[in-house]
């Protein structure tokens, strides 16, 4: 296959979709063609168009669409009639993805974590944490951040800062706290401090808290990094308390920002981790709320779902894990390809005086406004490069591409992508002089 994208120009009939599919969808709307097969970091569609992905999925297809090593294990799991859908019985493919969630990623990073399977999605992980931190603490609030997001369901929901996303939940979000993210002051505002001032003051009106729920980069909030330091202030925060300390790695996990835990290495281990997205390792719906084993306190069926044990999805992420995690090469590499998205991302910023957000393969570039941002990704859609954007403006272009893309294809998505950024700046910059003009 070519190594550079071939965009068709052609729009498909849509009609099917306006009649039956509901308004609420989104992509679909920047991204108007009917996508039909798909491999490694390429999507085709029913036109012949070739796009290179760098959305992924939101980041549930870490490893690229179809990768032919798991592939081949869902085709042969379903060859000899594997069980499909288990509820939480014991089966095979279970077990597998327990025994190599225990034997690659646990004890290698002397993790000791009760796994419990939600139902499909990253927001019943959410729930699901939240639910057994209130429950272990006796208490109701939670601590969330300012432009965090931790999915669509009201306790999720209710932890999320997007004005836009609260809006649609229709009933009062309560019993979370909405505190200050790291930097969200600026850099001379430590706002771990500011936090532990308020828990530790009776009359500041801040409840004693359940868990505190953090992302150490916020994806859909704009790629904002917490340090290390802050993120340990946090930790020993949440012990000083009794609160437990919830990091949702929904989004960062699985190695998007190097390895496959977004806090490895950073000298704090969180009470509950949260996980999905890219965990089944081919985008089938599967996620995970570890716990250490003095937590869970469930009583049986407690807290379940129909789907939560999706044993296609158990065999595919058994099967990423030991393929790709069992060899401390891949982490290397990754974070190899990240430091290549930081220099030409760094590159882009210099020459338009921007700034660059995220950390690992999860970078984006700050372009000032949601309009130039939406500019720039309908531009590159419309050469072939399938990019989003984040923030709470939607002024971040945001780079998720597949972490086993090729060097020379992810250079050449990331020269699309400059390209883009040229011409809609340059763009912008006529606008607002032809304005200045009319003005005068």
């Amino acid at each position: 296959m070519s190594m550079a994208p071939k965009p068709s120009d052609k729009r498909p009939d849509t009609a099917l979709y306006e009649r039956r599919e509901s308004r609420v969808r989104s992509y679909a709307r920047a991204m108007p063609r009917e996508f039909t097969s798909a491999s490694g970091p390429w999507m085709l569609d029913s036109n012949g168009g070739r796009y290179l992905d760098f959305l992924a999925g939101c980041s549930s297809l870490n490893y690229g669409h179809n990768h032919p090593g798991l592939k081949a294990a869902l085709l042969d799991y379903i060859e000899h009639d594997g069980i499909t859908h288990g509820l939480d019985l014991h089966t095979e493919a279970k077990a597998a993805f327990l025994g190599a969630l225990e034997e690659v990623i646990l004890r290698p990073r002397g993790l000791d974590y009760r796994a419990m399977f939600t139902g499909p999605t990253g927001t019943n992980a959410v729930e699901a944490a939240i639910k057994l931190a209130r429950k272990v603490t006796g208490r109701e609030m939670v601590i969330a951040f300012t432009n965090g997001f931790h999915g669509m369901t009201l306790g999720a929901l209710a932890c999320t800062g997007n004005a836009g996303k609260r809006g649609g939940a229709g009933v009062p979000l309560s019993h979370v706290a909405h505190e200050p993210y790291d930097g969200y002051y600026g850099p001379d505002v430590d706002t771990a401090e500011l936090l532990d001032q308020r828990l530790s003051d009776p009359s500041s009106g801040l409840d004693a808290p359940a868990a505190i729920l953090v992302e150490t980069v916020q994806g859909e909030g704009g790629l904002n990094v917490a340090s290390p330091e802050w993120l340990r202030k946090i930790a020993v925060i949440a012990k000083e308390h009794g609160a437990l300390l919830i990091v949702d790695d929904i989004q960062a996990g699985c190695g998007r920002t190097g390895g496959f835990f977004s806090f490895e290495d950073m000298g704090f281990t969180p009470d509950i981790v949260t996980m999905a997205k890219s965990l089944s390792g081919m985008g089938l719906p599967l996620a995970l709320t570890l716990f250490r084993p003095e937590y869970d306190i469930w009583g049986p069926g407690e807290h379940n779902g129909t789907f939560r044990g999706n044993n296609h999805a158990f065999v595919t992420a058994a099967a990423a894990l030991r393929r790709f995690w069992a060899d401390p090469r891949f982490g290397e590499d990754v974070r190899r390809r990240g430091e290549l998205l930081r220099q030409k991302l760094e590159e882009i910023a210099r020459k338009h005086g921007l700034s660059t957000r995220g950390r690992g393969m999860m970078r984006g570039l700050d372009v000032g406004s949601g309009e130039i941002a939406s500019a720039i990704t309908t531009a590159a859609f419309a050469r072939g490069l399938i990019i989003e954007t984040s923030g709470a403006h939607d002024e971040i272009v945001k780079v998720l591409a597949p972490l086993t893309i090729e060097d020379d294809v992810f250079a050449g998505g990331l020269d699309i992508l400059a390209t883009c950024v040229d011409e809609a700046l340059s763009a912008a910059s006529s606008s607002a002089a032809s304005l200045c003009v009319a003005a005068e």
